[in-house]
């Protein structure tokens, strides 16, 4: 089994895809990286030679920033607008849509399920 970057890829898989598990490499940058080392992108990953997998891990380590080093600066980037206090930081800080999206329907992933309205007893009250 191919281990790369903390991450194994998934068996008999193609190659292309199954880089596409590891955090912050999806289908053009696998592809990238197969075509930088000529390694044919239908092969599967159990197929793969032990050179193959340390020239990829090489590639990746030295030119890519994946998982726990991509999820770190990703969230120092959200941090660092929070702090700052502009628009796009408090939208993260309300747990709202950042990008614009409309909010009065819709944002439903964003902003979790509905809340039900808390309604009072109106009823007469007997003297």
């Amino acid at each position: 089994m191919a281990r790369i970057s903390g991450v194994d890829l998934p068996r008999r898989k193609r190659v292309e895809i199954g880089l596409t598990s590891i955090y912050g490499i999806g289908r053009s940058t696998s592809r990238r990286i197969l075509e930088k080392l000529n390694i044919e992108a239908d092969t599967k990953t159990d197929d793969l030679s032990e050179s193959e997998i340390t020239s990829i891990r090489k590639v990746i380590d030295n030119e890519y920033k994946v998982e726990g080093v991509l999820r770190t600066e990703i969230s120092m980037n959200i941090k660092r607008l929070m702090d700052l206090g502009s628009y796009r930081g408090l939208r993260h800080r309300k747990s709202l849509p950042v990008r614009g999206q409309r909010t009065s329907t819709n944002a439903r992933t964003r902003k979790g399920p509905r809340r039900a309205a808390v309604k009072k007893k109106g009823g007469i009250k007997k003297k």
